[in-house]
């Protein structure tokens, strides 16, 4: 997939479902609702962009993928006021600290793409989805209802994803 745009949009395509699956059942086993799923994805769907240098190819993809399903799950969760238990065991292995080499790329990777939105879509999606601000206190500062702020959240993520699926 390095520098190949076709291979890395047929690859998003086909683990589209896979990462569907996982969220389904890891929105069954927090006790989060279903329609929570389809946001995680999203924010799942930006994390593989924004976090692909990290993942190692001689490991398999799989665990990786189900890790940031469950980190954005449980990252969801919080913002909603909501607290998901994980077991110690399902995450030890991930609490290695990252590379500031990736860190740095990320950020710059971060603010190249979130660029390209249009205001209020690019602070909305900083302060939910990088920030961790809720719903309510991003709607709060930016004088917009609730329910404009989830559909401008909803949208920008879906012109990140086509972004960076034509790229």
């Amino acid at each position: 997939m390095k520098g190949d745009a076709q291979a890395y949009n047929r690859f998003l395509v086909a683990v589209t479902p896979y990462l569907r699956a996982t969220a389904r059942r890891r929105c069954d086993q927090y006790g989060a609702p279903a329609s929570e799923a389809e946001d995680v994805v999203q924010e799942v769907l930006l994390a593989i962009h924004l976090k692909r240098g990290t993942w190692d190819p001689a490991r398999p993809l799989g665990p990786w993928l189900t890790t940031i399903v469950r980190n954005k799950l449980v990252d969801s969760l919080r913002r909603r006021g909501r607290h998901g238990n994980v077991p110690l065991e399902d995450v030890s292995e991930f609490l290695e600290a990252e590379d500031e080499t990736h860190e740095a790329a990320d950020r710059l990777d971060t603010n190249t793409m979130l660029d390209r939105l249009k205001d209020p879509q690019r602070d909305i999606v900083r302060s939910i989805s990088l920030e961790g601000a809720s719903v309510r206190e991003t709607a709060a500062r930016l004088k917009m209802t609730e329910v404009a702020v989830r559909v401008s959240l909803h949208r920008a993520l879906k012109s990140l994803a086509a972004l960076y699926r034509s790229e």
